[in-house]
Protein backbone atom coordinates (compact mmCIF):
# COMPACT_ATOMS: atom_id res chain seq x y z
CA UNK A 1 0.00 0.00 0.00
CA UNK A 2 1.27 3.51 -0.68
CA UNK A 3 1.19 6.58 0.99
CA UNK A 4 -2.31 7.67 2.27
CA UNK A 5 -4.11 10.16 1.44
CA UNK A 6 -5.41 12.75 4.47
CA UNK A 7 -7.98 14.80 3.99
CA UNK A 8 -8.32 17.61 6.68
CA UNK A 9 -11.98 18.82 6.29
CA UNK A 10 -15.18 19.62 8.48
CA UNK A 11 -17.08 21.55 5.23
CA UNK A 12 -17.11 24.82 7.32
CA UNK A 13 -15.09 27.55 8.26
CA UNK A 14 -13.71 28.13 12.19
CA UNK A 15 -13.78 24.81 13.07
CA UNK A 16 -9.92 24.77 13.61
CA UNK A 17 -8.89 22.42 10.08
CA UNK A 18 -5.80 24.77 9.73
CA UNK A 19 -4.70 24.15 13.47
CA UNK A 20 -5.12 20.51 12.24
CA UNK A 21 -3.67 20.50 9.12
CA UNK A 22 -0.43 22.09 10.62
CA UNK A 23 -0.75 19.57 13.41
CA UNK A 24 -0.69 16.29 10.60
CA UNK A 25 2.09 18.28 8.65
CA UNK A 26 4.54 18.46 11.74
CA UNK A 27 3.56 14.97 12.75
CA UNK A 28 4.77 13.74 9.26
CA UNK A 29 7.86 15.94 9.44
CA UNK A 30 9.57 14.95 13.00
CA UNK A 31 8.52 11.43 11.79
CA UNK A 32 10.62 11.78 9.06
CA UNK A 33 7.73 10.54 6.60
CA UNK A 34 7.94 12.20 2.87
CA UNK A 35 5.00 14.37 2.13
CA UNK A 36 3.44 16.61 0.31
CA UNK A 37 0.71 19.92 1.47
CA UNK A 38 -1.91 20.45 -1.02
CA UNK A 39 -3.79 23.92 -0.17
CA UNK A 40 -7.25 24.32 -1.50
CA UNK A 41 -8.33 26.98 1.06
CA UNK A 42 -7.87 29.65 -1.36
CA UNK A 43 -9.49 32.45 0.79
CA UNK A 44 -7.47 31.22 4.21
CA UNK A 45 -4.65 29.81 3.15
CA UNK A 46 -2.86 30.00 6.61
CA UNK A 47 -1.62 26.60 6.49
CA UNK A 48 -0.07 27.07 3.04
CA UNK A 49 1.71 30.57 4.86
CA UNK A 50 3.36 28.76 7.47
CA UNK A 51 4.20 25.97 5.87
CA UNK A 52 4.62 26.58 2.06
CA UNK A 53 8.06 27.21 2.18
CA UNK A 54 9.22 24.21 4.64
CA UNK A 55 7.07 21.36 3.14
CA UNK A 56 6.01 20.82 -0.96
CA UNK A 57 3.48 22.65 -1.52
CA UNK A 58 0.64 22.70 -4.29
CA UNK A 59 -2.17 24.89 -4.44
CA UNK A 60 -5.20 22.91 -5.97
CA UNK A 61 -8.73 24.17 -6.14
CA UNK A 62 -11.16 21.48 -5.50
CA UNK A 63 -14.28 23.54 -6.48
CA UNK A 64 -13.11 22.65 -10.05
CA UNK A 65 -13.31 19.63 -11.81
CA UNK A 66 -9.57 20.30 -13.35
CA UNK A 67 -8.61 20.43 -9.22
CA UNK A 68 -9.76 16.95 -8.41
CA UNK A 69 -7.86 15.51 -11.77
CA UNK A 70 -5.16 17.60 -10.53
CA UNK A 71 -5.02 15.85 -7.15
CA UNK A 72 -5.42 12.60 -8.54
CA UNK A 73 -2.59 13.25 -10.67
CA UNK A 74 -0.34 14.25 -8.21
CA UNK A 75 -1.11 11.21 -5.70
CA UNK A 76 -0.01 8.96 -8.83
CA UNK A 77 3.02 10.60 -9.75
CA UNK A 78 4.33 10.13 -5.89
CA UNK A 79 2.99 7.49 -4.43
CA UNK A 80 5.72 7.36 -1.34
CA UNK A 81 4.57 10.78 -0.30
CA UNK A 82 1.50 11.23 1.99
CA UNK A 83 -0.51 13.77 0.69
CA UNK A 84 -2.23 16.28 3.60
CA UNK A 85 -4.93 17.98 1.66
CA UNK A 86 -6.18 21.02 4.01
CA UNK A 87 -9.63 21.93 2.39
CA UNK A 88 -11.77 25.19 2.29
CA UNK A 89 -15.34 25.31 3.90
CA UNK A 90 -17.78 24.38 1.37
CA UNK A 91 -15.80 21.34 0.59
CA UNK A 92 -18.65 19.41 0.75
CA UNK A 93 -20.34 20.83 -2.81
CA UNK A 94 -16.95 19.96 -4.41
CA UNK A 95 -17.49 16.46 -2.86
CA UNK A 96 -19.99 16.61 -4.69
CA UNK A 97 -19.90 17.80 -7.75
CA UNK A 98 -16.73 16.00 -8.47
CA UNK A 99 -15.52 14.00 -5.88
CA UNK A 100 -16.35 10.41 -7.74
CA UNK A 101 -13.04 11.48 -9.52
CA UNK A 102 -10.57 10.42 -6.33
CA UNK A 103 -12.78 8.39 -5.07
CA UNK A 104 -13.11 6.20 -8.39
CA UNK A 105 -9.51 6.28 -8.14
CA UNK A 106 -8.48 5.25 -5.48
CA UNK A 107 -7.91 1.04 -5.89
CA UNK A 108 -5.65 2.11 -8.87
CA UNK A 109 -3.84 4.31 -6.61
CA UNK A 110 -2.87 2.07 -4.09
CA UNK A 111 -3.02 4.69 -1.40
CA UNK A 112 -5.53 4.93 1.69
CA UNK A 113 -7.89 8.09 1.89
CA UNK A 114 -8.24 9.01 5.97
CA UNK A 115 -10.27 12.05 6.17
CA UNK A 116 -9.90 14.21 9.93
CA UNK A 117 -13.11 15.54 10.44
CA UNK A 118 -12.72 18.46 12.70
CA UNK A 119 -15.82 19.66 14.66
CA UNK A 120 -17.27 21.94 17.23
CA UNK A 121 -20.25 21.52 19.84
CA UNK A 122 -23.01 22.71 17.22
CA UNK A 123 -25.13 19.95 14.98
CA UNK A 124 -24.36 21.16 11.54
CA UNK A 125 -21.26 20.02 12.02
CA UNK A 126 -23.03 16.86 12.40
CA UNK A 127 -24.79 17.18 9.12
CA UNK A 128 -22.01 18.01 6.87
CA UNK A 129 -20.12 14.86 8.43
CA UNK A 130 -23.02 12.43 7.17
CA UNK A 131 -23.29 14.42 4.04
CA UNK A 132 -19.55 13.49 3.54
CA UNK A 133 -19.77 10.02 4.64
CA UNK A 134 -21.97 9.16 1.90
CA UNK A 135 -20.58 11.31 -0.36
CA UNK A 136 -17.10 9.61 -0.02
CA UNK A 137 -17.96 5.85 1.60
CA UNK A 138 -14.48 5.00 0.34
CA UNK A 139 -11.56 5.04 2.91
CA UNK A 140 -11.89 5.83 6.51
CA UNK A 141 -13.13 8.88 8.62
CA UNK A 142 -12.22 9.84 11.99
CA UNK A 143 -13.49 12.54 13.88
CA UNK A 144 -11.28 15.36 15.79
CA UNK A 145 -13.20 17.24 18.46
CA UNK A 146 -11.63 20.13 18.75
CA UNK A 147 -10.80 21.02 22.24
CA UNK A 148 -11.01 24.78 21.54
CA UNK A 149 -14.92 24.03 21.84
CA UNK A 150 -14.56 23.00 25.36
CA UNK A 151 -13.69 19.84 27.11
CA UNK A 152 -14.45 16.62 25.83
CA UNK A 153 -17.23 15.47 27.80
CA UNK A 154 -19.16 18.52 26.19
CA UNK A 155 -19.56 17.02 22.77
CA UNK A 156 -22.32 15.13 23.93
CA UNK A 157 -24.23 15.85 20.95
CA UNK A 158 -22.25 14.41 18.44
CA UNK A 159 -21.35 10.87 21.43
CA UNK A 160 -25.78 11.03 21.35
CA UNK A 161 -25.60 11.10 17.64
CA UNK A 162 -26.33 8.40 14.56
CA UNK A 163 -23.39 9.60 12.88
CA UNK A 164 -21.34 8.90 16.19
CA UNK A 165 -22.41 5.15 15.46
CA UNK A 166 -21.76 5.47 11.96
CA UNK A 167 -18.23 6.47 12.65
CA UNK A 168 -17.49 3.15 14.70
CA UNK A 169 -19.34 0.91 12.39
CA UNK A 170 -16.26 2.18 9.49
CA UNK A 171 -13.85 1.50 12.17
CA UNK A 172 -13.59 5.22 11.91
CA UNK A 173 -12.03 7.00 15.85
CA UNK A 174 -13.60 9.64 17.62
CA UNK A 175 -10.30 11.70 18.30
CA UNK A 176 -10.32 14.45 20.98
CA UNK A 177 -7.59 17.73 19.86
CA UNK A 178 -6.46 19.23 22.93
CA UNK A 179 -6.81 23.41 23.27
CA UNK A 180 -3.62 24.83 22.54
CA UNK A 181 -3.27 28.52 24.37
CA UNK A 182 -4.17 31.15 22.73
CA UNK A 183 -0.89 33.28 22.91
CA UNK A 184 0.57 30.11 21.44
CA UNK A 185 -1.80 29.97 18.47
CA UNK A 186 -1.31 33.85 17.97
CA UNK A 187 2.37 33.94 17.80
CA UNK A 188 1.89 30.93 14.88
CA UNK A 189 -0.35 32.66 12.65
CA UNK A 190 0.95 36.41 13.32
CA UNK A 191 4.45 35.20 12.62
CA UNK A 192 3.26 32.22 10.13
CA UNK A 193 6.05 29.94 10.98
CA UNK A 194 5.98 26.49 11.52
CA UNK A 195 5.43 24.59 14.95
CA UNK A 196 9.21 22.95 14.68
CA UNK A 197 10.04 27.18 14.16
CA UNK A 198 7.48 27.91 17.08
CA UNK A 199 9.01 25.13 19.17
CA UNK A 200 12.53 27.34 19.01
CA UNK A 201 11.54 30.70 18.75
CA UNK A 202 8.86 31.14 21.57
CA UNK A 203 9.58 32.03 25.14
CA UNK A 204 10.34 29.32 27.45
CA UNK A 205 6.84 28.88 29.09
CA UNK A 206 5.00 28.85 25.39
CA UNK A 207 7.39 26.25 24.35
CA UNK A 208 6.71 24.40 27.11
CA UNK A 209 3.03 24.71 26.25
CA UNK A 210 3.60 23.95 22.53
CA UNK A 211 5.55 20.70 23.49
CA UNK A 212 2.58 19.78 25.97
CA UNK A 213 0.37 19.75 22.37
CA UNK A 214 2.55 18.47 20.14
CA UNK A 215 2.71 15.57 22.27
CA UNK A 216 -0.98 15.00 22.65
CA UNK A 217 -1.44 15.24 19.08
CA UNK A 218 1.17 13.03 18.37
CA UNK A 219 -0.31 10.17 20.86
CA UNK A 220 -3.64 10.65 18.98
CA UNK A 221 -2.51 10.75 14.94
CA UNK A 222 -0.29 7.53 16.17
CA UNK A 223 -3.58 5.95 17.92
CA UNK A 224 -5.31 5.64 14.13
CA UNK A 225 -1.85 3.91 12.35
CA UNK A 226 -0.25 7.34 10.94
Amino acid sequence: MNAPIVFVSGSKGGVGKSITSMAVLDYFTTQHTFLKLIESDKSNPDVWSSYGSTVESEGVDLDDVEGWIQLVNICDAQPFKAIVVNTPARNNMGVRAHGAILRDSLKELGRPLVTLWVINRQRDSLELLKEYMELMPDGVTHVVKNGYFGEERKFELYEKSPVHESIQQQNGKSLFLPDLADRVTDELYSKRITLAEAAQQLKVGDRAELQRWRTAVAEMLTSIGL
